[in-house]
This record gives C-alpha cells, sequence and structure tokens, in this order.
C-alpha cells in the first residue's frame, strides 16, 4: 500500500511532513491515526492504525515465557506512539525516537508496502549503498525459499 523513498526535512518545530501520496493514500484508505515505534537497522517504523492491530496480535501470540520474545516486545512497544497527521500531514516523532535512529532534520521516508520507515538520511544512504550490491543475490536466495 505505501511505496517510494521521499525526502523530507524536519521544520523547525520538530514536525516531518507525510509525504503527499502516502496522504493520498491514507486519506483513500480512510485512516488518520499511525503508530511510530523503533524499527529495525536504526529506522522508525510507522504502521496504520489497522496495520498495527495486526501486528501487535502476532506479537501478543508469541510466548512471553521465552526471554526473545520478551526483549523483543519490551523494546518495540516501550518504543511505541501514537501519531496523528494534521491537515497538512505534518506530525511530530518523539524524541527518543528520533535519537534512536539518530534523525536530526532531514529524513528519508519510504513505503515498504504494509509500513513506512522513516530514516536518518545518512543512516539510508549507508545501508543502501552496503546492501543494494547484494540485492540480485538476496532475490534469488527469497525465491528459492518459495
Amino acid at each position: 500500500m505505501f511505496y517510494g523513498e521521499h525526502i523530507h526535512g524536519i521544520d523547525n518545530k520538530g514536525r516531518l511532513i507525510l509525504p503527499a501520496r502516502m496522504r493520498e493514500i491514507a486519506r483513500e484508505n480512510n485512516i488518520e491515526k499511525f503508530y511510530v515505534t523503533r524499527g529495525l537497522d536504526k529506522c522508525i517504523f510507522m504502521f496504520s492504525d489497522h496495520e498495527w492491530q495486526l501486528q501487535e496480535q502476532k506479537f501478543k501470540a508469541l510466548s512471553f515465557t521465552k526471554q526473545e520474545a520478551r526483549h523483543f516486545n519490551r523494546i518495540f512497544f516501550s518504543g511505541a506512539a501514537e501519531v496523528l497527521p494534521d491537515r497538512q500531514g505534518r506530525f511530530i516523532i518523539p524524541d527518543y525516537l528520533k535519537t534512536f535512529a539518530g534523525i536530526k532534520k532531514d529524513t528519508v521516508v519510504i513505503g515498504v508496502s504494509n509500513r513506512i520507515e522513516i530514516w536518518d538520511t545518512a543512516t539510508w544512504q549507508a545501508f543502501f549503498n552496503r546492501t543494494s550490491s547484494e540485492f540480485e543475490k538476496t532475490a534469488e536466495n527469497m525465491w528459492n525459499l518459495t
């Protein structure tokens, strides 16, 4: 549902704007509320309210007697915050999430189908440079799994 790579800065009031196409998709799907939390690879995950509920159900099904599940759930859910973009699509990312992702001013907002990821521009570029050369090999290995 969410796709693309968009460069946006955080304004002087600490707000980030959801890219125009993502705002359109949100409007088309009656999405008003999102959840942001600590993601993987030093980015912030952003889920629609509906997708958040689906993810929450999956993680709640993990046994709390398993240490890895407890640790993951603690980090993932303790970092969560509800965000309601304003009419222009602007919202505030909590400071602790910006610190987690190393975001100061410039961001890259990417659509990853069922979620949005928010990256510090330099971190995204380093990740992309490091992994894009392995894209074809990764694709080949993934297709062999199905």
